[in-house]
Parts: structure tokens; sequence; C-alpha cells
């Protein structure tokens, strides 16, 4: 495909009304995230051509999926989208291998080598010969997932695929999602309301509410903006911090991020590997002087950049590291006349210790989901 996927959308449908516009790039991951009911489900049935708005426009590249002005509404067997449901909706009688074949057909016929690279990045090799019904729910997914892909597709739409599974499940998933995302070279729209999944596969965030986009753009910036954490019941902003796995020493891990070492409980991921750190702007505390005898194990020294008040009575500091990223952090407006704050004072960040959820892989949210 030659661009982006560009989605704009607007109608009723029976009582719900939907008016929806973004861009998910050429590749990677767009995330459509929100509560359950917010319309995530209804724009993705909106792309692959299942319902149809009263009025919009998508187009995949250059190729026009659907414009009412124009007339053009192309139908669903037309638009090469490929679309992995929440259950994997395999043929129970045809075997993995076939399963995957009946894809290709749809695309005129087998490609070989497309068929080795899809079982190859979806670790499917010893499951050709094997039945859906003696697979796991994470390996019927990943089978989905193939099939999808066998198609040949323009676009990837991915509707809450690990809704259904449980976490061990999930967690034996997601390594070939992130593996899908740095091959596919195509738009991969997913849908979900697990900030967790949002942070290990998305590189830019849609966050939807009552059929509305309340927020857009690259992950880091949505999620520091504080819209994204108050769809999940959180009113706070998060800074997202990339780095690489360091040492372990006992029950502890090493993060180097852009110079700054930050310790987690241990991860299951080798030193070296990429990993993507979450840290809750409400779990970052500030001092004007280094804090010593604290059960926090990261603190550092940082100099605050800016003070953005919140509509909550709280203000929003951002801290940058003397090592280089920046983190954010939550507190009251008394606390910051108190202690006088002001840009360009020296401040230590103090994060405390949170849960761990999505180590392996060697991705990382640092927030109990």
């Amino acid at each position: 495909m030659d661009g982006p996927l560009s989605v704009a959308g607007r109608g009723r449908f029976g009582a719900f009304s939907l008016d929806v516009a973004f861009e998910a790039p050429a590749a990677g991951v767009t995330a459509l995230f929100g509560r359950s009911g917010a319309g995530k489900s209804l724009t993705l049935g909106m792309i692959a051509g299942a319902v149809r708005p009263a009025q919009g426009r998508i187009a995949a590249g250059a190729r026009v999926l659907f414009d009412r002005a124009a007339g053009i509404d192309l139908p669903m067997e037309r638009r090469r989208i490929g679309w992995v449901f929440q259950d994997a909706r395999l043929f129970p009688h045809l075997s993995v291998a076939r399963n995957l074949a009946y894809g290709a057909q749809r695309a005129g016929g087998l490609d070989a080598s497309a068929f080795q690279a899809a079982v190859g990045v979806l670790g499917l090799e010893r499951l050709l010969e094997r039945r859906p019904r003696d697979l796991s729910g994470g390996e019927r997914q990943r089978v989905a997932v193939g099939r999808a892909l066998l198609a040949r597709p323009d676009v990837l739409l991915m509707d809450e695929p690990l809704s259904a599974l449980d976490q061990a499940r999930k967690q034996e998933v997601l390594p070939y999602l992130e593996r899908l995302k740095a091959e596919a070279r195509i738009p991969i729209v997913y849908v979900t309301h697990a900030l967790s999944e949002v942070v290990r596969l998305a590189d830019r965030l849609v966050v939807l509410e009552a059929g509305r986009v309340t927020a857009q753009g690259p992950l880091a910036e949505v999620l520091a903006s504080g819209e994204a954490p108050a769809m999940a019941g959180r009113s706070d902003a998060a800074a997202v911090l990339e780095g690489r796995v360091g040492a372990h020493a006992g029950a502890l891990t090493a993060v180097d991020c852009a110079g700054a070492r930050l310790l987690t409980p241990r991860l299951d991921a080798p030193p070296g590997a990429a990993v993507r750190l979450v840290v809750l702007a409400r779990d970052v505390l500030l001092a004007l002087h280094e804090p010593r005898g604290l059960s926090a194990r990261n603190v550092l020294a940082g100099q605050l950049l800016d003070l953005k008040p919140r509509a909550d009575g709280t203000v929003l500091a951002r801290v940058q590291l003397e090592a280089g990223p920046v983190v954010l952090a939550a507190i009251t407006e008394d606390a910051a006349q108190s202690l006088d704050l002001r840009p360009g004072v020296g401040v230590w960040a103090v994060v405390k210790s949170v849960a761990v959820e999505g180590a392996r892989g060697g991705l990382l949210a640092l927030f109990d989901e």
C-alpha cells in the first residue's frame, strides 16, 4: 500500500451516533482505545464495509474504499481488509494448514513463500497438522492472524483479539503480535480497552468516547496528555520511556532509558532487550533536595520544565532528568506553592515501585492493570 489508512465517517446506527476521523500510518499499530460501548468495533466495521456511514470517506493509500459524496462504496470482498475477531472463527473440520490456505485462496492462490513467512512470524510450524479443537486459545488466535495475513490485505483490523484469553494465554500471544508489528508493512488497527496492550503494541493512539475521538496522536504524546489513562478509570497522565534491559540482580532488573538507570522488579528478558516503561504521573514524587532513607529505589535528579494546572485541582509537572528522559509528576497546587516550584528549578524525582505488566517479549508497562 502506498500511504496511510484515512478514516472519516459519521452516522447513526440504531440509537448510537458515531462521528470519527483519524489516520493510521502505512506501517505500525494504531490502537483504538476506550471503554466498552465507545464505538471501537463499530469503527472497524465501517472500515471493513460491514456497516455504512451516512457521510464520510475511507481510503487505503490512494485506493478509495468509501466516499459517500463520490458515490463509491466497495463491497467487503473487494476492500482487501484482513479482520481478526475476539474469537478465532476457524473452520473446525480443517487442519491449521488448510485454515491458513483458505486465507490465501481468497487472495487468488497460495504463495509458498508468504505461507512460510506467516508460519514463521506466528510460530505455527508445529501446529500445521492439528485441528482447532486441539489448540489452546492463544494458538487459535495466532492461526486466525495468519489466515488474515495470507489473504494479502492492505489493512489488518484486530478487534480485541486477546479479550477472550486468560493472562497466561495473552502473554503467549503478545510476543508474536510484536513480531507481526515489526514485519508486516501495512496499517494495523488494533481495538482494545486494555491499556497494557496499548502500551506494549501501539505506535499511535486514538481514544474514543461515546462515538467521538477525544484524543489522537503518537502514543507518548497522548499518554502524556492524560486522556487515555482517564478513559481507563485513571485521572492521571503517564510518561513513556524507551529503554534496554541491563543487569539482573536478585529480584531487580536495571533498565537503561537514554542514560537514566531505573530499577524494576526482575524482568523475564535478557540483557540488551528493548523495553518500554510507562510511569504514571501519580507514582512520581518531587523533592527539592536528594531524599535519603526511602524504600523507593528510583531517585533521579532533574530540572523542572513546566507546570500545567488541571481541572481536578492538581498540577502536572514535567521533569527533565539529568540523564535525558522526561517524566511527569501529578502534585497538588498547595505542594507546588509550598515548594515554590517554577520552571528551571532543580528537583529530585522519586519513582515509586509499581506493578509490572507485560514483561515478557521485551516490553514492560509500569502500572497495575
